[in-house]
């Protein structure tokens, strides 16, 4: 039956032809006059032909334009309709495969729309990812897995994964999180340019009978927490160190006054006063540590007011002209008459803690100068030294907190170490810049910019 709505009309009319001269044989037999031979068998032809065309233009054709209709959908054109005026049940078909052909069309919009939305979020994840079928074949991998592992998705995806990821830490993973069928989470470090941390957690995948069908494994780049760890744990090694320093001291010279030195007037002035610096030293360091902790606080504010260079530069310069001329240094300040709206009492403690800790790294006739000048968007504070200068693998770590170019000369001058790293915390508040230029045996240039 199917066959017969696929042949073309002339066919059907050659078949009604061949019918017709058969009729015509058999109507030979029996009557005599041609003329009305000839005129029954026009008439039969033309009745015929009418009904063909009738059947074939209401039933056959429109089936046979459903059936293509059909078959651009079953390739995928949702955009194909079926356009025929007829009504009855053919016209009924007709609305019926439309209407199919039109939620066809907005379902594969909606899943292209969520397809393209599922591809966005895993390529901009901040971990990488990869889908593991139950027979061990990667099926996705995102870009951050690419940027981390290297290569390109291509070399990733329809291969084994022991075949293409050669750290031992994932196989592992891998095969445990199948074996155990729960999350399984390890870490490894790899060379990328440097150490790079990675924690790899491995996630089971069931289907609706609770049967294994996959894993997914993500790939988290913790380099940067592993750096905070260090840091911490180095802080509280370093604050430890210096603040036990000045408590042995103390607690040391104040037991020799106990057990007699007190009578002698010259040893009890000495260590009196060896007790009184580490005191102030401690306080220093309790000071500039609750500073820090101020200053990182994220809900931290400054008080903005306008700031004149050359009074805040009057204020301090008594101060550290007496500190210069303690440490004989030659000290030097240049200053145009310039404003700019910051917090006073923060920029204040730059020009102290730069220039201080100027005076603390330069040698005994050395010099120091300031200069502060201004640009089209900042204003540019400017301290030089004829100092020891800071050796080039340490310049990115001056502004760690507790560093030290040389742990001897800072000491004795009783630095706490924190001073640079209380600059560049209020420098950064203020969303400005420094900049250091420094030589060896020659001097440090420091040039920190505030915006106007």
């Amino acid at each position: 039956m199917k066959s017969l709505f696929k042949k073309p009309i002339n066919y059907y009319a050659i078949g009604i032809t061949i019918l017709i001269i058969i009729t015509g044989f058999v109507l030979l037999q029996v009557i005599d006059n041609y003329i009305v031979l000839a005129s029954v068998l026009l008439t039969e032809y033309i009745i015929l032909i009418m009904i063909l065309l009738h059947v074939f233009d209401t039933y056959i054709k429109p089936i046979q334009k459903a059936t293509k209709t059909m078959d651009e959908l079953v390739k995928g054109n949702f955009r194909a309709r079926m356009h025929h005026p007829i009504t009855g049940s053919i016209g009924e078909l007709s609305s019926k495969i439309n209407a199919l052909a039109r939620n066809l069309s907005e379902l594969s919009f909606h899943e292209q729309m969520q397809a393209e939305q599922f591809s966005t979020v895993i390529n901009n994840t901040q971990s990488g990812l990869v889908l593991i079928d139950e027979k061990g074949y990667i099926h996705l991998v995102n870009r951050k897995f690419v940027s981390m592992f290297g290569k390109a998705q291509k070399d990733y995806v329809g291969y084994l994964y022991y075949d293409v990821l050669s750290n031992e830490k994932v196989h592992r993973t891998v095969q445990e999180t199948f074996l155990y069928e729960k999350n399984v989470k390890k870490s490894f470090t790899k060379m990328n340019g440097g150490r790079q941390y990675i924690e790899i957690v491995g996630a089971p995948i069931f289907n609706e009978r609770n049967i294994l069908k996959g894993a997914v494994l993500v790939f988290y780049d913790i380099t940067e927490l592993k750096k905070l760890e260090v840091m911490r744990k180095d802080f509280v090694a370093n604050v430890s160190h210096e603040l036990k320093t000045p408590i042995t001291s103390i607690k040391g010279f104040s037991e020799t006054l106990l057990d007699g030195a007190m009578e002698d007037p010259e040893s009890r002035k000495h260590f009196t006063q060896i007790i009184y610096d580490e005191s102030k030293r401690l306080q220093s360091l309790i000071e500039d540590l609750l500073t820090l902790s101020r200053l990182e606080k994220e809900d931290s504010q400054l008080t903005l007011t306008e700031v004149n260079v050359s009074q805040l530069i009057e204020e301090i310069k008594p101060i550290i002209e007496q500190y210069a001329e303690q440490h004989h240094i030659n000290l030097s300040m240049k200053c145009s008459d310039l404003s700019f709206t910051a917090d006073y009492d923060r920029v204040k403690q730059v020009f102290i803690n730069l220039l201080t800790n100027a005076i603390n790294y330069t040698p005994a006739n050395g010099n120091v100068a300031l200069s502060v000048d201004e640009t089209d968007e900042n204003i540019r504070i400017e301290v030089r030294d004829t100092g020891i200068g800071i050796p080039e693998e340490s310049l990115p770590r001056i502004f760690e907190r507790f560093y030290r170019v040389d742990k001897a000369r800072s000491r004795n001058t009783g630095g706490t170490g924190l001073g640079l790293a209380i600059v560049k915390h209020i420098v950064d508040v203020h969303e400005g810049k420094i900049e250091i230029d420094s030589e060896v045996n020659k001097g440090t240039s420091i040039n920190v910019y505030f915006p106007k």
